[in-house]
């Protein structure tokens, strides 16, 4: 069998002109594989969290990376990230009761320092995934569950790593890390399942992992104001599990200023009117003719984003002003991204843009939010 694949490969190998097989290496300079383990804990993350807690939960993750070097503008205003695509595997320890998970996502690596052999970078996720063991009451309960309330969630993984580069193309790390998922309230139950943990593992580049960098001389980008106004919409479902769907409005003013050629931060204020509680305030004929108005939440908030290219990762923070009726939390915060539709220097519509975000109350997901916004 190895002398068939060798045969095989020497065929297309001598098949290809050379300077043709030249090309093609090049054009996967920076790009590699890489395969982690992990052995972590669950975390009772709220006392509303009485499923029982996992004390070893394992997972595997294999991420299918780029080291960028500078082919665009915004990779060298970030100092060259990685950049990739990762599939995680995770093992709850408990198969009763959250059974497993597996998912997919988009990922970001960042350097935070870097040697010549050495670096410790920290990277962001955030994707789709399948959880095989949710809450069910028919026709096989599962209702010590009450982290997670249907098949499809968001996962978020987060993580740090020392990495050490033996040569052009093999590396090693370890690190800690840390997963979200949770489906933002789209079925009930959804306080989320939180994990963290220690992992190892290895990157591999089959060219090269350190590929020569492009360095031009970048103008920077003017230091603006803009104001920005967005709207979106997310659907949450009214308690008990299996309960009406019903949509979250959301709408949101504020002004953004661009620092440094490649970041933004901005402050304003946002308001979220929520149909589930005002139909439930209806209901139970709580605050009569006046349940939009206790069914609305507004709130003022600061936030920063990382620009690369047309792609912008937001965090964001806010407190309310103005609560929901039997709302507790007095803070929120968003995480999410924008992808730009439209970005120029000049026009009254300097920016269009498609959001996706995540908001939550510290650990526990309220809710996924889509939405659109522009930039004067």
């Amino acid at each position: 069998m190895r002398l068939v694949i060798f045969t095989f490969s020497l065929v297309i190998c001598t098949s290809v002109p050379h300077w043709q097989w030249a090309q093609q290496l090049s054009d996967w300079r920076g790009f590699g594989a890489e395969s982690n383990i992990m052995m972590g804990k669950m975390i009772r993350h709220t006392p509303k969290f009485t499923g029982p807690i996992s004390d070893r939960v394992y997972a595997v993750s294999l991420n299918f990376l780029k080291q960028t070097y500078g082919q665009k503008d915004w990779q060298q205003r970030r100092n060259y990230p990685v950049i990739g695509f990762g599939v995680m595997y995770i093992n709850y320890n408990d198969p009763a009761v959250y059974g497993e998970a597996i998912g997919v996502y988009p990922c970001l690596q960042l350097p935070v320092i870097r040697g010549a052999n050495w670096e410790w970078t920290v990277r962001a996720g955030m994707g789709l995934c399948y959880v095989s063991k949710p809450y069910e009451r028919l026709p096989e309960p599962n209702t010590e569950n009450v982290a997670i309330g249907g098949h499809w969630n968001n996962m978020s993984p987060f993580s740090t790593d020392l990495r050490w580069q033996m040569d052009d193309h093999w590396a090693l790390q370890a690190g800690i890390s840390f997963a979200h998922v949770s489906n933002a309230a789209f079925q009930q139950p959804n306080l989320g399942i939180n994990t963290y943990g220690a992992h190892i593992g290895v990157r591999y580049a089959p060219v090269s992992a350190r590929p020569e960098r492009i360095h031009k001389d970048l103008k920077p980008l003017k230091n603006r104001w803009l104001l920005q106004a967005h709207t979106g919409i997310a659907f949450i479902e009214s308690s008990p599990p299996d309960g009406p769907l019903y949509p979250v409005y959301t709408t949101a003013l504020y002004a953004s200023r661009r620092y440094w050629s490649k970041n933004k931060v901005y402050a304003g204020m946002d308001m979220y009117f929520n149909k589930a509680k005002y139909s439930y305030l209806k209901s139970k004929e709580h605050f009569p003719g006046h349940e939009m108005e206790h069914a609305t939440q507004i709130a003022v908030f600061a936030g920063h984003e990382f620009l690369l290219g047309r792609i912008g990762l937001t965090f964001q923070a806010g407190y309310y002003i103005r609560k929901m009726a039997e709302q507790t939390e007095t803070m929120y915060q968003r995480l999410g991204g924008n992808l730009y539709l439209v970005q120029q220097e000049k026009g009254l519509f300097k920016e269009v843009f498609l959001s996706a975000v995540l908001k939550t109350h510290m650990a526990t997901a309220e809710l996924f939010e889509m939405g659109i916004g522009i930039g004067l």
